[in-house]
């Protein structure tokens, strides 16, 4: 029994001194996107400063595939070590327990919140060749040719998807749902007019609107924006409509709390950079950086809200 005692206790100072050292090594970032996205965007301007406040190369890995539920299980069955960390969003952790029939992990269970990088609104936008130019105009032309239309997204569950079912539904519209693995790719086709529209996050989109290659109809915040002032919420046609997409870092559920309050500090103090705040904001979105509780809190409530809305709209995926 004494021996067995002292064998639990030399685990807990094992995992104790571990934790005390970390990070030892580069600590790897997997972000569940294709580089080139609003997602892979946000990350690499926040992540380096985290590793310099850690004192250590963060190594950012996209694994791209199935709406980010293979790069999130991926992190979720990692060793607790903290060298393995994960880029969540609003839709890949809140959204996708409540999308697939089955999930080889609980977003809610196996994971660790940190803390929130930003948070983004996105924008509607067409291609140049889609006469309409406001939110009422884009209805009334689907309305009058269901189906015809297209929209793009980064894959089923991600935050375009759910943004525009969210639009179709309370538009009471049909719009044709072209997946792709990924921001980048979606926003290509949307650019070259093989689809003609989609909800993108605002880094993303404002360049494309301020070039001129697509034309911005609403925003999905419930105000106007300060990078495109011109836009009206998408609210003020469809009274109550907001979709926005978060991105924050977590890691495996029994990430030793030494390990946590050491990330989310480094977090913060990246987050508080001048330089990382400008660039945040000439990307459209702004900084969070807010405590785990704080994180753990918004998942939940997140989680409950999208839970009520994918079962409204009927989504299921396998």
């Amino acid at each position: 029994m004494k021996r067995a005692a002292l064998g639990v206790i030399a685990v807990v100072l094992t995992c104790y001194a571990h934790a005390q050292q970390y990070p030892a090594k580069p600590v790897r970032v997997v972000v569940p996107f294709p580089p080139g996205g609003p997602v892979d965007i946000v990350t690499r301007i926040v992540t380096p400063k985290v590793g310099e406040s850690l004192g250590q190369q963060m190594v950012i890995d996209n694994r791209a595939g199935a709406s980010g539920t293979i790069a999130t299980g991926t992190v979720a069955k990692a060793d607790p070590d903290g060298y393995v960390l994960l880029i969540g969003t609003t839709t890949t952790i809140t959204v996708s327990q409540n999308l697939y029939r089955s999930l080889s992990y609980d977003p809610l269970k196996d994971l660790q919140p940190i803390s929130r990088y930003a948070e983004v609104p996105s924008v509607l936008v067409v291609h140049p060749s889609v006469p309409a130019k406001s939110v009422r105009e884009l209805i009334a032309l689907a309305k009058a040719e269901p189906g015809k239309l297209s929209y793009g997204s980064a894959g089923p569950g991600t935050s375009q998807h759910l943004a525009v079912e969210l639009f179709k539904q309370m538009a009471g519209i049909d719009i044709l749902h072209v997946p792709y693995k990924g921001g980048a790719p979606a926003m290509a086709d949307l650019l070259g007019g093989q689809i003609v529209m989609t909800i993108e996050p605002l880094n993303t989109a404002l360049p494309q609107v301020r070039n001129g290659k697509l034309k911005g109809l609403g925003v999905t915040a419930l105000k106007r924006l300060p990078a495109l002032p011109e836009l009206p919420p998408i609210a003020d046609t469809l009274p109550g409509y907001e979709a926005t997409l978060w991105i924050g870092l977590l890691g495996p559920a029994a990430l030793p709390s030494q390990i946590v309050n050491t990330v989310h500090k480094a977090v913060v103090t990246a987050l508080q950079s001048n330089e990382v705040r400008e660039r945040l904001a000439a990307q459209g979105a702004t900084a969070i950086g807010d405590s785990v509780q704080d994180f753990s809190e918004t998942i939940h409530r997140d989680t409950r809200k999208w839970a009520a809305l994918v079962k409204k709209m009927g989504l299921t995926l396998a």
